[in-house]
């Protein structure tokens, strides 16, 4: 049976991965509706190759220029937040794959579980931010949410068949980013291009400096103790350079099970999309011949001193993890348009986390609301260079 999909950040690195495992699946898998930003070249080239009915972009001005190619093939063009919306909530869709990087992405996944649709989650935002009310809209409507980031796919994989009091313990694996082995006197002084460097995955640039600072992997922690339902205190994080073994679960009599695969986006995409079911497909498979060891080490917090700060909100709970998400995405986008030093990441981050007044996030306009005042205060924060 062909299962149609809606896919929220088409124009993405995980929508463009996403696209290419339609393609691999041949016929399984329908494209239904895309939305994307400001890619109008890539979009256009995506509306014409796998005719959506349905079509959002970011601004109205853009919609018109999409409106010229879609309207060969009867698709609608909508923009905007409200259009995403629409993308996420639309009719006959089976799957949405929430991949918006960021805050805006929270929004339209939200709708898509309130629709009860499967929702294969990239977005590890929405989940931050308002991990809490996901799971009490997901219980209601009955949507099932699978994770796609490859360390959460992992974690999913290992606890199918597995009951949760037979759990210890929750392990996510990290790259440990470009610096890992970088003296800590020269961390200070690397710059924007350095940063982007990853040496394991290709990813957006948002997410490629959240790598480096390993606040990634602190956003993950607050994301994996939603999707599971798993306590702080039985999550933690290993840096695993070789990027082979994505996820660990600690069992109470000892075993320890692993998910190992290649170090492709793809494979936990393609899982995402067809579970319970496996596909075969031409993805890269993991030679374990080839690897000569496998490392793991404890995060060193002198080395990611924002990963210290995402900890602190994990164990906090409710509203800092909003505020903590907020100051980041500010931050990061300051160091990306050349506007701070690497190390103003952190400094900028634990401003918005030390002033941070805790309230109740149970609602969309709540976390709104504390998600916009953290935006201005870490704006205020930003050193003037």
């Amino acid at each position: 049976m062909t299962r149609a999909i809606a896919i929220l950040g088409s124009t993405g690195s995980i929508g463009r991965s996403t696209l290419d495992v339609v393609d691999r699946l041949d016929g399984a898998l329908r494209v239904a509706a895309l939305a994307a930003g400001s890619n109008l070249t890539l979009l256009a080239a995506q509306v014409e190759k796998y005719r959506p009915a349905l079509v959002s972009v970011g601004g109205r001005g853009d919609a018109e220029k999409i409106r010229a190619v879609s309207r060969r093939f009867g698709a609608r063009v909508v923009h905007g937040a409200e259009g995403a919306v629409e993308v996420a909530r639309a009719d006959g869709v089976d799957i949405v794959v929430s991949a918006i990087t960021g805050m805006s992405g929270f929004g339209p996944t939200l709708e898509a579980v309130r629709a009860g649709r499967r929702v294969a989650l990239a977005n590890k935002e929405s989940m931050v931010v308002g991990g809490a009310l996901l799971r009490r809209e997901a219980d209601r409507s009955g949507a099932r949410i699978i994770p796609v980031d490859s360390e959460h796919s992992g974690v999913f994989q290992c606890l199918a068949g597995v009951k949760r009091k037979h759990v210890r313990k929750v392990i996510l694996t990290a790259s440990g980013g470009p610096f890992f082995r970088t003296p800590l006197a020269e961390i200070g002084g690397k710059t924007l291009e350095e940063t982007l460097r990853h040496p394991r995955w290709v990813m957006g640039r948002k997410v490629t400096v959240d790598s480096a600072t390993m606040m990634n992997k602190g956003l993950e922690l607050i994301e994996a103790r939603w999707l599971f339902d798993i306590e702080p205190s039985e999550l933690e994080v290993l840096v695993h350079p070789q990027s082979a073994v994505h996820a660990l679960v600690e069992l109470k009599d000892g075993s320890l099970l692993a998910q190992l695969s290649a170090a492709d986006m793809r494979i936990p995409i393609q899982y995402a999309l067809t579970w319970p079911e496996r596909r075969d497909s031409a993805l890269p498979r993991l030679d374990l011949s080839r690897l000569r060891r496998l490392e793991f080490h404890r995060v060193d917090e002198r080395r990611y001193p924002i990963f210290a700060l995402a900890r602190r909100a994990l164990f906090a709970g409710g509203s800092l993890a909003v505020a903590l998400n907020a100051a980041n995405e500010v931050a990061v986008a300051a160091f990306l348009e050349g506007r701070i030093l690497f190390p103003d990441l952190h400094a900028v981050v634990a401003a918005v986390v030390e002033s941070h007044r805790a309230r109740t996030a149970d609602s969309i306009e709540a976390i709104q609301d504390i998600d916009t005042e953290a935006r201005r205060e870490a704006r205020r924060a930003l050193p003037q260079r």
